[in-house]
């Protein structure tokens, strides 16, 4: 057609072909990737076959598997088959692996056999971060986020599934037999073959699942995954149950980088925080650091163990009374005086300690007024015993200066959920509806150190120029 930009013929031949150098600009993020990898000593990192074989088939050089790898996570392509044809007609990826093109089983085995080399260069490149500066405040905030598993819900049973699932087959199993009952009553027999065949196929299901049952059972958490034995169903949100993993993180507060991260079984947060605080103590390289987090950390004795360690965390109080749903008064409504060791209730009356009581290990310091509450007028606002007893931790004292220290600066679970909640939306916006594509709890992990390991070099690729980057790995 006339009058439009006419490309150069598919059949001309040209005398002096371009370089394949000049196809990638300056400024591309490959060229980064190239370096970064080039000066990692991959033996000490723990990767398999950074040796050459002297006999035998070559096999493809670690750092060229890893480049690949690294490319398909910062451009969203995780998958071994995908990266195999990228690397036949994808020319960024020719440029950086130099025109190899490994098949999707050489591919996929490297990720598989290479997790521990993988989580390292993950807390290298947090390392390099640290050299540049990047953690100076010493402020992350933490949190945790299910990811879905290869595992589908048909396929994970928990004691209340499976009882279901057997009281329907069962229930169907009546309604055939009913049906055969009415059919050998018929004289002509008609259809008693089908009936039969159905019969036994949910006889044999119905024998599956009292086997699975007797799984369950014997499972410490009463739970089995058929495709991912490793995954569990967990609460996620708004969204219901998920078949998944917890995926923990520490984010910093002020670049957003993920300095700490690992993957769980557990559907809970709460006894997370001391874990995830010491690997982000140790990539940040300071004991002191500051942890933000939700109430779903809330924990008196992880709280405390992780101020044994340096830790400041800064937790939300978990408000889990009853008599907060009956509209009566709950604990918070008590005020504590430190120096007379006592509290004084909502119409001012002094509620002395008591005793002292042991419950799972921890000591309990309990105070009462028996007199004091058989003449309160508004009793029934408070308790339905005889008395009112408050409960006290005693350690509670660190609580309630984590408490003031959070009512001082109620911007902080702000920042928190501005800082930890974006890294999660868009590593899972890179993966897509379906999550994790890899099984078992090692492999999983593997899997989420490329993520993180992509998305934080996208953010410092984002906040510092390329070529100073460049300059500072091969310093």
């Amino acid at each position: 057609m006339t009058g439009y930009i006419s490309g150069d013929s598919r059949s001309q031949s040209t005398l002096f072909p371009e370089a394949l150098d000049d196809y990638i600009s300056v400024d591309n993020s490959i060229r980064f990737i190239d370096v970064f990898v080039d000066e990692l000593q991959l033996t000490q990192l723990g990767f398999l076959r950074t040796e050459p074989c002297h006999t035998g088939r070559p096999g493809y050089s670690p750092a060229t598997m890893l480049k690949l790898y690294l490319y398909g996570y910062l451009n969203r392509i995780q998958s071994s088959r995908r990266l195999e044809r990228e690397a036949q007609r994808n020319v960024e990826l020719m440029w950086l692996i130099q025109r190899l093109a490994p098949d999707f089983k050489t591919i996929a085995d490297f990720r598989k056999d290479n997790g521990k080399g993988i989580k390292n260069v993950c807390r290298t490149f947090i390392n390099l971060c640290r050299r540049m500066n990047m953690f100076a405040d010493a402020v992350v905030a933490v949190d945790g986020s299910k990811f879905k598993a290869v595992n589908s819900t048909d396929r994970n049973y928990t004691q209340a599934t499976i009882k279901r699932r057997i009281e329907r087959t069962e229930k169907h199993i009546e309604g055939y037999l009913a049906k055969l009952d009415a059919t050998d009553k018929d004289d002509m027999h008609q259809g008693v073959e089908p009936l039969k065949t159905k019969l036994n196929t949910l006889k044999a299901h119905l024998a599956e699942l009292q086997a699975i049952d007797a799984e369950v059972q014997s499972s410490p958490d009463k739970q089995v995954s058929l495709t991912d034995s490793d995954c569990r169903s967990m609460k996620s949100g708004s969204i219901g149950r998920t078949v998944g993993y917890n995926v923990q993180t520490a984010v910093d507060t002020k670049h957003h980088l993920i300095v700490a991260h690992y993957v769980t079984s557990s559907g809970t947060d709460r006894g997370e925080l001391n874990l995830i605080g010491r690997q982000a103590q140790e990539a940040i390289g300071k004991t002191d650091i500051t942890v933000l987090a939700d109430k779903g950390y809330y924990s008196g004795d992880t709280i405390k163990a992780a101020q044994d360690e340096g830790m400041m965390p800064v937790v939300p109080k978990a408000m889990t009374s009853a008599n907060t749903k009956k509209g009566m008064f709950n604990k918070n409504d008590f005020i504590y005086h430190a120096d007379t060791n006592s509290y004084t209730c909502p119409t001012g009356q002094v509620l002395p300690y008591s005793f002292e009581s042991s419950e799972n290990g921890r000591a309990i310091w309990i105070y009462t007024s028996t007199q004091s509450c058989k003449e309160c007028q508004i009793k029934s606002q408070c308790t339905t015993s005889k008395t009112r007893r408050i409960r006290r931790w005693e350690h509670e004292d660190r609580l309630d200066k984590m408490e003031a220290k959070l009512k001082a600066h109620p911007e902080s679970m702000t920042v928190r959920k501005s800082t930890v909640e974006h890294p999660f939306g868009t590593i899972k916006s890179w993966m897509g509806a379906t999550h994790f594509l890899t099984r078992r709890l090692h492999n999983v992990s593997t899997e989420m150190s490329l993520h993180v390991l992509a998305y934080n070099m996208k953010r410092m690729l984002n906040i510092m120029d390329q070529s100073e980057l460049m300059e500072a790995v091969r310093a």
